[in-house]
């Protein structure tokens, strides 16, 4: 390439050497404040970056050198690295073990150097930042910092008195009264993963008490056993069993893998680590006495009180933690190490610690993750094309990395109720994996696809299925939709909401929406081409309902389009409104004059609105007078009409739906429990009622009115906190100056004493807030009983009810599901429904909890006292969901 190019002019060859110029003085200004310190920190972190074996004795020889004036940047550089990055703790713990003994480095003891250990120094203040995260119950910082004290431990480094009442400390935490599920598995994780890395040297002591350990574990874990069925990824609703094929749930595994290490008396340490501190000679505990951990009691939760009580007293504080974690597993044992035996679950653990910890930086977390063999005992995982081979090693697991990778990345995604970042980071994740090693990881995520593909006939949870859904359409559209669709042609003979028809229906409309119709339609076989319950043969778009001219009220309907066209103002569009409402003619329909007329406004305001989501919002708020003069705020009827004109008018891109109404209810045209009243009270197309079913484009819109409602409560409570405080801190100030209100302070004026609750008395600010938040709490109240009583009314329907579903019973019984093979529509419609009811009951159990005297009284009435199948599965589901299952 010919660099010397002509003189276009302009300047521009000046800028650039401008530019490059500013760039180098920017680099060395950062290498010129780059203090030694953070050098020194910079380079424990970097520890292993071409061979940790080499760098460990170099970079410990280093920091003997520099202790006199680093110790507090040596220590904080090791806890940086400790908590950052977990896959490095052995060396890091081979650095302190060589810290920690007699200097076989040639370090000068005399000439200033500390008279202690080095690694008791950096001990004592790295203890103080364990102490600190302790404090603050940062749970993963806490369970890392034990792994490196069980390291140490193991090492000789510290003792194992002091290691085993550690463990024992947070074993402690299990009989607590009261205590938490999320308090107590975190607190488990931490006295088990230590247990597993140093319970070997511990069951030797003279002070073991591994036993107890385990027996608490194990105890807290059989407490919890009811709630298991709730969030098992593979639902079998006639069985209450707490196992499930294909999941492994977290707190279980801990236990197997206890149990396996009691029983060889923890002569199993987990081989696919190293321990390259064992290398060295053993420490003279004379000469280097073990580093005593100091005794630790568990800080109790934080419970914040802001006063504004609910129902129930309490505060609906959500805590994403306090279900079970079940772990979905795609590979056999062979492939992907089974997270039950020592060393798969401490693999497991690595990866869902570093897939949480670089959440922030998903490139950094693939390579991380592609180089996590590095880190491993050689054999652990099968060699990369052109890598030494380990032949005729017995020990050697062999697993498929990639296959391990994706299974971590799925597991974390398919979550109950929710996973612990947003599902996006997870979809990002596995692309990045896959464009950097596409040969290898490709296949991994095929293999994937297709064992989920083959689990949603096997009882796969709605909610797991919907982000398969999501997961597999932007997976096919960062890699340009190619995928084998002909595999799945002979599943297009099943009924149409078969859970794999809703699967292959659903994936076709996100795919479009990533896309356009004409693209997705040549990406499928001519066999779903021809199908219209896989892709339309029109493309998504919106469908007015008085478009075509020969409709009756075709004409009512172009003069209120030609006005909004127009760009007319508001008060004549309504004009014209009301000038219809006395000259149409009514006499072909049953419908009610006004029904008509907010059919015929509503659908006239989405067509301009329908060429983008700008134009939308655009003439929403242009004509929100209209809108209101629609729907008054206590007229339903007229509520219901909009809802269903907008239903109508977008019913070929339902997408759409959720996002007009998510507008309606942010410029309170419609409530949140108007949405909800609905879809419980929708009728079939045809005009005849029946059963209603929530699939998942009516779990969507119930989601969305849920979360609006409950996030309206939310951001009034922090309003009102934030009003109190600053109400607080005014009084405060007044109090410190003497008496007198400062804040109403004029100059040259005379200082005015504050009365005894003179400010909450004059805070008209607070007082509207308070109010508001009153509101809202009842409007929040409102909505999630409204949807319990909707569920109730379909999944078990008493005589009398419009709507009879009569499969509501068939399908949560064990024979029947045996026999699925040859459900129907509305059977699989059904269970279906009964999935979404565990959902919701799952995902908002902190809200349900706060008013669930309330909302069981309101929402059970009707089924009080009934011993049928259906009434007794939907209590004990809310019963489990808030926690009142004996």
């Amino acid at each position: 390439m010919n660099y010397d190019r002509p003189y276009r002019g302009g300047g521009g060859r000046r800028r650039y050497r401008d530019r490059v110029t500013e760039d180098y003085d920017t680099h060395d200004r950062r290498r010129e404040y780059e203090s030694p310190e953070q050098i020194l920190k910079n380079s424990i972190i970097k520890l292993g970056e071409v061979d940790p074996i080499q760098e460990v004795p170099r970079l410990a020889k280093q920091l003997q050198e520099d202790a006199t004036s680093m110790l507090p940047a040596i220590s904080e550089g090791i806890r940086i690295a400790v908590t950052e990055q977990p896959y490095k703790i052995p060396y890091y713990a081979a650095l302190l073990r060589l810290l920690h003994g007699p200097s076989s480095l040639g370090t000068d003891t005399s000439a200033g150097q500390p008279s202690a250990p080095l690694g008791k120094l950096v001990l004592e203040d790295f203890w103080k930042g364990f102490q600190g995260y302790l404090d603050k119950l940062s749970w993963r910082d806490v369970r890392l910092c034990i792994h490196f004290f069980a390291h140490l431990t193991v090492a000789q480094v510290i003792s194992t008195e002091s290691m085993a009442a550690l463990l024992q400390s947070f074993a402690a935490v299990l009989d607590e009264f009261g205590v938490s599920y999320g308090r107590g598995k975190h607190a488990a994780l931490c006295a088990a993963e230590g247990l597993m890395i140093a319970g070997a040297v511990i069951q030797k002591s003279l002070s073991s008490n591994t036993a107890e350990i385990i027996a608490a574990i194990h105890g807290f874990n059989e407490s919890m056993a009811s709630s298991k069925n709730l969030v098992q990824p593979l639902t079998s609703l006639a069985s209450g069993s707490a196992t499930v094929d294909y999941a492994d749930e977290l707190l279980d595994s801990v236990i197997a893998v206890l149990k396996a290490l009691e029983a060889s008396e923890f002569a199993d340490p987990p081989a696919s680590f190293p321990q390259p501190y064992l290398e060295y000679d053993d420490l003279d505990p004379v000469a280097s006495p073990p580093f005593e951990l100091p005794s630790i009691l568990v800080p109790p939760e934080v419970i914040e009180l802001d006063g504004l009580p609910s129902d129930g007293g309490e505060d609906a504080q959500v805590k994403r933690d306090e279900w079970p974690e079940y772990w979905f597993r795609l590979f056999d044992n062979s492939v992907t190490p089974d997270p039950n035996t020592i060393s798969g679950f401490l693999i497991r653990s690595n990866f869902r610690d570093m897939i949480d910890i670089f959440e922030v930086n998903r490139k950094e977390c693939a390579r991380l993750l592609l180089e996590y063999p590095k880190w491993c005992v050689p054999g652990t995982f099968k060699p990369r094309a052109g890598g030494p081979l380990i032949e005729d090693d017995p020990s050697a697991n062999n697993w498929q990395l990639e296959s391990v990778v994706i299974e971590a990345s799925l597991g974390f995604l398919f979550l109950l109720p929710e996973p612990g970042q947003k599902p996006v980071y997870f979809i990002a994740l596995i692309t990045e994996l896959c464009k950097l090693s596409p040969s290898t990881v490709g296949p991994a995520v095929g293999k994937s696809i297709r064992k989920l593909y083959s689990c949603l006939a096997d009882g796969l949870d709605v909610e797991v299925a919907r982000r398969f859904v999501e997961w597999f359409s932007v997976h096919m559209s960062n890699f340009g939709f190619q995928w084998v669709w002909k595999e799945w042609i002979p599943d297009l003979v099943l009924p149409e909401n078969h859970p794999k028809r809703t699967f292959v229906r659903r994936a076709v409309e996100s795919e479009m929406r990533l896309s356009y119709h004409e693209r997705i339609l040549k990406a499928l076989p001519e066999a779903m081409q021809d199908d219209p319950n896989v892709i339309s043969s029109q493309q998504p778009g919106p469908d007015p309902e008085y478009e075509e001219p020969l409709h009756p009220y075709h004409e009512a309907y172009q003069s209120i389009l030609s006005l909004l066209r127009g760009r007319s103002r508001a008060d004549e569009v309504i004009a014209q409104v009301d000038t219809l409402k006395t000259t149409l003619d009514t006499s072909h329909t049953d419908m009610h004059i006004d029904s008509i007329i907010r059919s015929l406004a509503i659908q006239s305001l989405l067509s301009i609105g329908s060429r983008s989501f700008s134009h939308f919002l655009n003439a929403i708020e242009r004509y929100l007078p209209l809108l209101r003069g629609l729907a008054t705020p206590t007229d339903f009827e007229a509520k219901r009409d909009i809802l269903a004109a907008t239903a109508a008018f977008w019913k070929r891109n339902k997408h759409m739906i959720g996002i007009v109404f998510d507008k309606l209810m942010q410029y309170q045209i419609v409530d949140p429990t108007d949405i909800v009243a609905w879809i419980f009270n929708m009728v079939s197309g045809d005009g005849i009622t029946g059963p209603v079913y929530v699939q998942a484009f009516e779990w969507e819109l119930l989601k969305g009115a849920l979360d609006k409602a409950n996030g309206r409560v939310t951001i009034a409570r922090k309003k009102v906190l934030a009003l109190r405080k600053e109400q607080d801190d005014s009084i405060a100030r007044a109090k410190a100056s003497g008496g007198a209100d400062v804040g109403n302070m004029e100059v040259d004026g005379e200082v005015k004493p504050l009365k005894q609750d003179e400010s909450a008395t004059e805070n008209p600010q607070l007082t509207t807030a308070l109010k508001a938040f009153t509101s809202l709490t009842r409007e929040q109240r409102s909505v999630l009983a409204k949807t319990l009583e909707g569920f109730v009314s379909c999944l078990s329907p008493v005589p009398g009810d419009a709507y009879q579903n009569m499969h509501s019973k068939t399908v949560i019984d064990e024979h029947s599901w045996e026999r699925r093979a040859s459900w129907t529509n509305d059977e699989w419609m059904t269970w279906e429904t009964w999935g979404w009811y565990r959902h919701f009951c799952r995902l908002y159990s902190p809200y349900l909890r706060n008013y669930s005297t309330t909302l069981s009284t309101v929402a059970f009435a009707k089924i009080e006292g009934f011993t049928t199948p259906t009434a007794q599965s939907i209590k004990k589901t809310w019963d489990i969901a808030t926690g009142q299952e004996a």
